[in-house]
């Protein structure tokens, strides 16, 4: 007996509306990313890469944890994972029951400002992303020891507040939730009646991950124009899902992808490197060809909307901001280091934008527009 073909759009479309009962995401691209990345859990090992989604806001009671019990409806084998080990969750993974798809509430209280380093855990994440990503371990006693590959290949939701850090947000979809506002209306979520609703969707996720396994494997899905690299490798799972399902997902995916991914682009500052050069060139040196270091301190340090005046509860020093500026390359493939500056009477230690002009060139977004426009019939007037 020939199965019956499950019809994916309709599917996707019941995912969705589920979502809607009981989320309020910022945008109609939030729930457009949130069921496809239902519904790529579901067919992971047909993609190279699987992207991390993360339920980000800058204050509690926004509606972060209820999006992951959602989702833990609706994904394959859930494990939440508040507080795990990064030991825990990657022998989880390579235990070869099934991939678990892990559930990170509270993400802040492993990558937060008082939460300290967690490398290993961050590794794991890392790692994960890509569908080769092994993490390494010694397993054996004292001096009888071996070192074991695991794989960490597995999808993963994260819910916290505040930021990640900077390799695991670009590897994510990142949705940034907002407190309800008085006129927005969800319905209550209760366990015992909506889980098996939920666990219903998600068992007919998988029979139809299971037709489309074929039109999904190998998919190389036509990205939007100006999608490329990082955010390409983050989508590219998604609207893989979003073509085989057919109907208005395609469309839907691809305009979902351009807002989030602009989005993104629009919070991230970049790397702390990154947001040093960008303000030295748009705030710091603009008009000026050299600047001492001291003046370039007061500058940054006087920044209202930027990290310098306390970086860890310090101002950013010279020391500092010369080991910063020495990670970066001038024209001559050199360090940027500091040069000679002549003042009135004296000499004085500073940067020379002729220095740092190549690193602005590679490393930092376009600088902003003029906000003042010429004046019109001015060019040749006398």
């Amino acid at each position: 007996m020939t199965p019956t073909t499950i019809d994916g759009a309709a599917l996707l479309d019941e995912v969705e509306a589920f979502h809607r009962r009981f989320n309020v995401f910022p945008t109609e691209a939030a729930f457009v990313a949130v069921a496809l990345w239902d519904a790529h859990a579901h067919l992971l090992d047909c993609f190279d890469s699987t992207p991390r989604i993360a339920f980000l806001s800058p204050e509690p009671g926004s509606g972060k944890t209820r999006a992951l019990e959602i989702v833990e409806t609706l994904v394959p084998q859930p494990m939440t994972a508040v507080n795990a080990s990064a030991a825990a969750l990657f022998r989880s993974v390579s235990a070869g029951t099934g991939k678990p798809t892990i559930l990170f509430d509270e993400i802040d209280t492993v990558f937060g400002p008082k939460a300290g380093d967690n490398e290993e855990l961050r590794g794991f994440l890392n790692a994960g992303h890509r569908r080769t990503g092994v993490t390494y371990r010694c397993i054996g006693d004292g001096g009888n020891q071996t070192v074991q590959a695991f794989p960490s290949y597995c999808a993963v939701a994260v819910a916290g507040l505040g930021s990640l850090p900077d390799t695991i947000l670009s590897r994510s979809v990142v949705i940034r939730m907002r407190r309800r506002a008085r006129n927005e209306r969800v319905e209550p979520f209760r366990a015992r009646i909506h889980e098996a609703e939920g666990h219903a969707l998600r068992d007919r996720l998988a029979a139809w991950a299971e037709q489309a396994r074929d039109q999904v494997m190998g998919a190389w899905p036509e990205m939007p124009d100006g999608v490329t690299d990082r955010p390409a490798d983050v989508w590219e799972p998604l609207l893989a899902v979003a073509d085989a399902i057919g109907g208005h997902w395609p469309q839907r995916a691809r305009e979902a992808c351009v807002t989030l991914v602009k989005a993104s682009k629009a919070n991230d500052k970049g790397s702390l490197g990154v947001r040093l050069l960008t303000d030295l060139r748009d705030h710091v040196m603009v008009g000026i060809d050299r600047l001492p270091t001291v003046a370039i301190l007061d500058r940054l340090n006087a920044l209202d909307d930027a990290p310098w005046a306390d970086l860890n509860g310090k101002p950013l020093d010279n020391r500092r901001l010369s080991r910063m500026l020495a990670e970066y390359m001038t024209a001559d493939n050199e360090p940027i280091t500091s040069r000679n500056i002549k003042t009135a009477g004296s000499v004085l230690k500073g940067y020379y934008a002729s220095d740092l002009h190549d690193a602005w060139q590679r490393y930092c977004p376009p600088p902003p527009e003029s906000p003042l426009l010429p004046l019109p019939d001015t060019e040749n007037a006398a």
